[in-house]
């Protein structure tokens, strides 16, 4: 290496190392519905959320809520968007699905059937282990799966999206946002291997679980899921770090870093590889924002 080359390697690797310095959490999941009313409803009476806020922006032509199982200062939650006259959207084959975790699945089930859900897989244990989950449908067809678990502080703990390469997003998210590898799955009976990320242990915080179906490198968008948002105490840094990342790994920057307008929040957005959207917002923002 040339002393030109190793000059400019250098600051690379200290910005390289900036995620696992941050003050990083997952803060929200964002996708639309057809009816806001309607999936609110179905989100408090069935599965348990809360209503923490909500807003209607005219000039836009659009609505959205913000529903989850605790604060959003603490808690992972959902955003719900509806867009003013449309009744429904193409979820895609590429997203998976979100999980609640409970401690009994079986009374969870039951709610959403009593409410008009769609159970698409009875409570029971997982193939080749002793969990016990199960899956169910909103009233757009996103699908929920139902997990049970003694307790947990964060009850909203999964969000699942398929990619086409899993050793290459591993590393995509890892080195982009200083997610930590918690574990993998394979099952070659299936053809499908799985990899679990997050900031913190599985049974302590919302998890982003990838999955890779043997032989299948793309999948459909629709346009139905958005994006996952993520705390950063630093939009600028965090996006030097995604610039340098989606050089090596592919993906783009979709928002160069700085304040939305009007709102005066700062944030960075990204692509990765497989064409999954990312938002970082700044933290301090973020709280302020909530107040």
């Amino acid at each position: 290496m040339s002393e030109a080359e190793a000059k400019s390697a250098a600051p690379s690797a200290e910005i390289l190392e900036w995620p696992k310095k941050d003050n990083r959490r997952l803060l929200h999941a964002v996708y639309r519905v057809g009816d806001l009313d309607r999936t609110i409803k179905f989100y408090t009476e069935a599965l348990g959320m809360k209503l923490l806020r909500k807003r209607d922006i005219p000039e836009e032509k659009y609505s959205n809520a913000f529903l989850g199982f605790g604060p959003e200062e603490s808690h992972f939650v959902v955003e719900l968007t509806y867009n003013y006259g449309v009744s429904s959207y193409d979820i895609g084959t590429g997203f998976g699905h979100f999980a609640i975790a409970t401690p009994d699945v079986k009374k969870l089930v039951e709610e959403v059937r009593a409410k008009g859900g769609n159970v698409t897989r009875e409570p029971g244990p997982v193939k080749g282990g002793n969990s016990i989950i199960a899956f169910v449908k909103d009233p757009d067809g996103y699908t929920f799966e139902i997990i049970q678990r003694p307790s947990t502080p964060e009850p909203l703990c999964q969000v699942m999206l398929r990619v086409g390469d899993l050793e290459r997003s591993i590393k995509f998210y890892e080195k982009a946002l200083g997610l930590k590898l918690l574990r993998t799955i394979e099952r070659p009976e299936y053809k499908y291997n799985i990899a679990i990320l997050g900031y913190a242990e599985e049974d302590q915080t919302t998890i982003l679980e990838l999955t890779y179906n043997y032989g299948v490198t793309e999948y459909t968008k629709g346009n139905a899921y958005a994006q996952i948002a993520i705390g950063t105490d630093d939009v600028y840094k965090s996006a030097e770090v995604v610039n340098l990342v989606t050089q090596e790994l592919g993906g783009k920057i979709t928002r160069q870093p700085g304040p939305i307008p009007g709102l005066n929040t700062k944030i960075t957005s990204f692509l990765d590889p497989d064409g999954w959207k990312t938002v970082l917002v700044d933290n301090e923002d973020f709280l302020k924002e909530l107040q």
